[in-house]
């Protein structure tokens, strides 16, 4: 049990995949339009928004089942890279009042989406 790299992946999917999940729950129920205001003020088209629901909950969802989960993963580090330059960038050199990191969040989802990415599913998933 304590050596056990398929639960480990297993372990780190579904943390990444529910914490995702509620932001984009949030989403669904409160709308994107201020996803979609920082877009235009980029000069990007304001649809775009809309794919934070494939990032923050289509691609959970996957994480969980466990399908096709490295292009989860690619989804969620997409989303955060959007993430991180439309709403976090003026924060890169910032620390919060309690001494971390102001992306720190950020950061981990989008790390962890890498590793993912990187060490696939393990065992325990959906066969495609």
């Amino acid at each position: 049990m304590i050596n056990n790299p398929d639960l480990g992946r297993l372990m780190l999917r579904l943390t990444l995949a529910f914490l995702l999940l509620f932001h984009g729950v949030s989403k669904l129920i409160n709308g994107v339009g201020f996803i979609e205001q920082m877009l235009v003020a980029h000069n990007l088209p304001a649809f775009i928004a809309y794919g934070v629901f494939i990032g923050e909950i289509v691609a959970p969802l996957m994480l969980i089942v466990g399908y096709q989960t490295r292009i989860a993963a690619l989804l969620v580090v997409i989303n955060m890279l959007f993430a991180l330059i439309l709403s976090h960038s003026h924060e890169l050199l910032q620390v919060k009042s309690s001494g971390g990191w102001a992306i720190e969040l950020q950061v981990f989802y989008l790390m962890t989406a890498v590793v993912i990415l990187q060490m696939g599913p393990g065992r325990f998933r959906l066969h495609s």
